[in-house]
């Protein structure tokens, strides 16, 4: 019996800012009555601002979506909020007019599931705004409030608005109160939340800062909650490091994959990386790697979890809380191709960020959540086609959704290892450094002797001789081949 979702296996996602991809006009009459006084598209992101994007942009984006070979969206929060990143929700039962309200995500579900595109949304439980009607009624009732349990108040008058917040709240921020949720009360609210959006079709959630409800029975619950609704939902935490707590078949499917990202940035970025630009987000200090080291950190990880659950991670490089990719690799085109080339190889669900399929630049919050760019000829095309082509390889391809990972070569920036499900297998050479490579592979009884392969990406043809794989043209400076057999 899986562990976790079937479709999840063969998602390919891509992340939707949803107030920063796409401006979409919407039937007259609808939410979203706003067409001005945003920011320019084009303009620097400020913490503050809005630029208007919302879901009717996405759904009249959705074959775009789709050409590229993604088939599920996670979209970042869309319910009602005072905020453009929407992480301080005001209203969980409720998507933000400014987005199109209810009616924009039911239409954006018909639309993405005729295409067979799912669609994940964000839950922001851990806390809410100060907006809440909850957090409001206290404001405005003090120790008479009968919410003063839903939350952790430590002092009267509340200091919502100015001085320290003398109420628990996300990383102190006063905005953010946090809930309590070891009140019935409130558990049963947010569960209700979870099945509510399963109810109205979403395909499953992204949980934000989990691990800061510290208590796995509320965790538990959910999962039954949301899968009695539908056993096919997805359920993926946003937890940064090691995940075993979560990922024991009782909490969570999947988590996303940071370490792994991480470790891709590692080997692909090495030096060119911007390892200060990565240190001061939430990657952290990233190690250059070379194969060997960058092979066992992958081993590692997959060895940590379930398989069932390895093949369901969330697999990225970035995201709206780190840099973008193609700076952090400070405009190395060939790098960035590389990263999200080997990304679509690996075991776990690729996933990226709306905009690194084109280049699009961004350091550190709010810049990493420009206005996505539209202007084809703006877009960084080597890029879309990478990613274009990788998508339609795993589509075609079973064993690089499913099949186990196996080193077969680590030296210095050169790396080769198989993916084999039942009685396929496949090879994939990379190259990271900047001289051409002539792979022989070591094959470890892969394939058999004598018989021809070709690299599914270029044609270029190779020969399995005296148990290697011998490549008949060397492999480009820094690109990856990926070989079956004749």
């Amino acid at each position: 019996m899986s562990l976790t979702p079937d479709w999840v296996k063969d998602a390919i996602f891509y992340q939707i800012f949803p107030d920063r991809f796409r401006q979409g006009a919407g039937p007259m009459g609808m939410p979203a009555p706003l067409r001005q006084d945003f920011e320019p598209w084009e303009a620097t992101p400020t913490l503050r601002g809005f630029k208007g994007g919302n879901l009717w942009g996405v759904i009249e984006k959705l074959d775009y979506i789709r050409e590229l070979g993604f088939n599920a969206i996670y979209f970042c929060p869309i319910f009602a909020s005072t905020a453009n990143h929407r992480y301080h929700t005001t209203d969980y039962f409720q998507v933000d007019p400014m987005l199109g309200g209810n009616e924009a995500l039911r239409r954006l579900i018909e639309e993405a599931h005729q295409r067979g595109i799912r669609v994940v949304l964000d839950a922001v439980l851990n806390h809410c705004s100060r907006g809440h009607f909850a957090f409001q009624n206290i404001l405005e009732n003090g120790r008479f409030s009968p919410y003063l349990r839903w939350f952790h108040v430590y002092g009267f008058p509340l200091n919502a608005y100015s001085g320290k917040a003398n109420y628990a709240a996300w990383w102190d921020n006063p905005e953010l109160p946090k809930f309590n949720t070891s009140t019935q009360e409130v558990r049963d609210y947010l569960l209700r939340v979870a099945e509510f959006w399963i109810e109205f079709g979403i395909d499953g959630w992204r949980l934000d800062v989990p691990n800061e409800i510290n208590d796995d029975s509320f965790w538990q619950e959910f999962r039954r909650r949301v899968k009695a609704k539908n056993p096919q939902a997805y359920i993926v935490g946003e937890i940064w490091d090691d995940a075993r707590r979560w990922l024991q078949g009782d909490q969570f499917d999947a988590v996303m994959n940071y370490p792994l990202g991480r470790a891709v940035l590692g080997f692909v970025g090495g030096e060119t990386l911007d390892k200060d630009l990565a240190a001061k987000s939430g990657l952290g200090r990233i190690e250059s790697l070379q194969a060997l080291a960058f092979s066992h950190r992958l081993e590692d990880m997959f060895d940590r979890y379930h398989w069932d659950i390895v093949t369901a991670q969330m697999n990225l490089l970035t995201s709206h809380d780190t840099p973008r990719l193609i700076t952090l690799l400070r405009k190395d085109l060939k790098r960035t191709r590389l990263a999200l080339s080997l990304l679509y190889t690996l075991p776990g669900a690729p996933m990226v960020y709306y905009g690194d399929e084109i280049g699009l630049e961004g350091g550190h919050d709010p810049d990493n959540r420009r206005g996505m760019i539209w202007r084809e000829e703006l877009w960084q095309k080597p890029i879309l086609d990478s990613i274009r082509h990788m998508a339609r390889l795993r589509q075609g391809q079973p064993v690089l959704r499913r099949g186990k990972y196996q080193r077969l070569y680590a030296q210095d920036g050169h790396l080769a290892f198989a993916r084999i499900h039942e009685h396929q297998a496949l090879v994939v050479t990379v190259n990271t450094l900047d001289e051409p490579w002539k792979p022989v592979i070591p094959l470890h009884g892969v394939w058999a002797r004598g018989q021809e392969a070709r690299d599914l990406l270029s044609g270029t043809p190779a020969i399995c001789h005296r148990g290697n794989l011998e490549a008949i043209h060397p492999l480009p400076p820094l690109s990856l081949g990926v070989w079956a057999l004749e």
